[in-house]
């Protein structure tokens, strides 16, 4: 059987939302355009005023929003209904859990479309997918109709045959890589003089699981020397679970500049990155989720930055440790005063994980996961 030339992805999180997985979902269909397969993109309505740039593949936007609510699933399971005919000719690729869900709700009822479904998952939703019975059930049996799944770790590949063993032949590992507009800083941070601050950088949406609170704690301990001499920076909005005054109050006891700059657009962040010195994002587990990868280590990697993490889900294939960046524990708070400690302290350590980060960063490539998701259009599938 051939592959089709013809790639539908549908979605819930895609540009303007920002994210990992919007990121990964944009890119992804672009490297699939660039294979040769003509691909259309079924995505959430846009805002008022808003209107998509130019692409590589067409964006057809349905009246939804990026969530994963019931409603959503349901409206975006009637779409994929009422496009059956339509699928049935093409290759159907659901890079994250929302519209997986509209499949099952499909499923159930008995109106699963007859396609081809390819499906990444990121690890978090593995988890979520797994520890019901319902879902489980219902997961096992689209798995089962399924030609590939990616995901996009190692870890999330361990999580997915742990839990769905009968499907552990369709995996691949499709991980991240830069986004393709990306700007690399080249200069690092400007030398100053000496009483310029070193600062540490966190680029996430300000959520329980990106560990900014772990950040700010660590730096709080550290000696009242050191803290004369860093600045922590944080970009990143969409605050959940009363985070953001959780992070006010801590900074505000932190003893040294801790400065919020809100939701920086992409087109900034390089300016942004270009003045800082240490890359921190310690991500911890919450509730079911956990990091799966974690596209802003490359990011802040190829701008030739250390990072400090923690080893904890994905996290260790992203950040290569005491090579691009130094790993600690989720649960030791002390280890990780000590890495910024380390690397305040160590120019030159600074210095040689960020090339490192830089280098490794550019050897990932999008094109890459889609050959290996989708190959070429027209091949012999190996299924």
């Amino acid at each position: 059987m051939s592959f089709s030339s013809r790639l539908v992805v549908v979605t819930h999180e895609f540009h303007p939302h920002r994210g990992g997985i919007a990121v990964y979902t944009g890119e992804m269909a672009a490297a699939a355009a660039a294979l040769g397969y003509a691909v259309d993109v079924w995505a959430p309505a846009l805002p008022a005023g808003r209107t998509d740039p130019p692409r590589p593949f067409r964006v057809h936007r349905l009246p939804l929003s990026n969530s994963h609510s019931l409603w959503n699933q349901w409206h975006t399971a009637r779409q994929l209904r009422a496009g059956r005919r339509a699928l049935e000719e093409a290759i159907l690729y659901v890079p994250e859990p929302g519209p997986l869900l509209s499949l099952q709700l499909l499923q159930l009822l008995g109106a699963l479309p007859r396609t081809r479904l390819m499906i990444t998952l990121h690890g978090s939703e593995i988890l979520k997918l797994a520890l019901r019975p319902l879902t489980r059930w219902s997961t096992t049996r689209l798995l089962a109709q399924a030609e590939r799944v990616s995901v996009v770790s190692a870890h999330a590949r361990d999580l997915f045959t742990e839990f769905f063993p009968a499907a552990a032949a369709k995996v691949v590992l499709t991980q991240g890589a830069l986004r393709s507009d990306f700007q690399s800083t080249t200069s690092g941070p400007a030398a100053g003089g000496p009483d310029r601050k070193i600062v540490i950088l966190t680029v996430a949406r300000l959520h329980p699981r990106k560990g900014q609170l772990r950040v700010i704690e660590a730096l709080r301990a550290l000696p009242p020397e050191l803290k004369s001499r860093v600045e922590y920076w944080l970009v990143g909005g969409h605050s959940k679970d009363r985070y953001e005054p959780a992070l006010l109050s801590a900074a505000t006891a932190a003893g040294l500049p801790v400065r919020f700059l809100g939701d920086v657009p992409d087109e900034q962040l390089g300016g942004i990155y270009a003045q800082a010195d240490i890359f921190a994002m310690t991500s911890l587990p919450y509730k079911f989720s956990v990091e799966g990868f974690g596209l802003v280590y490359l990011e802040a990697g190829a701008h030739g930055l250390p990072v400090v993490a923690h080893a904890i889900g994905g996290v260790p294939e992203a950040v290569i440790d005491h090579e691009t960046g130094l790993l600690v524990p989720p649960d030791d708070l002390v280890a990780l005063t000590q890495a910024l400690t380390q690397l305040i302290l160590d120019p030159a350590l600074r210095r040689r994980l960020g090339e490192a980060g830089r280098v490794r960063a550019h050897r990932h490539a999008w094109l890459d996961n889609a050959r290996t998701l989708f190959g070429q259009p027209g091949a012999v599938s190996p299924m």
